[in-house]
């Protein structure tokens, strides 16, 4: 679970609901990525996906269409 301080830390000029989403898709990737490779993870996929996000691997791409 994202706790408040990693959603602050991560956020930026963007919304809260940005970085779950971005933070959520990361997780998931995460996941297929493992199941394809037949790995087992220890940590939890959404742990991961914060720890990409912190250590830069990861970027949140925010669209402003207006469609």
């Amino acid at each position: 679970m994202l706790a408040p301080n990693d959603i602050e830390e991560l956020q930026g000029k963007n919304s809260r609901y940005a970085v779950v989403v971005g933070v959520a898709k990361r997780a998931r990737q995460i996941a297929e990525e493992a199941e394809a490779n037949k790995e087992i993870l220890v940590d939890k996929t959404v742990s991961l996906a914060i720890k990409d996000f912190k250590a830069g691997d990861c970027t949140l791409f925010v669209s402003h269409d207006e469609d």
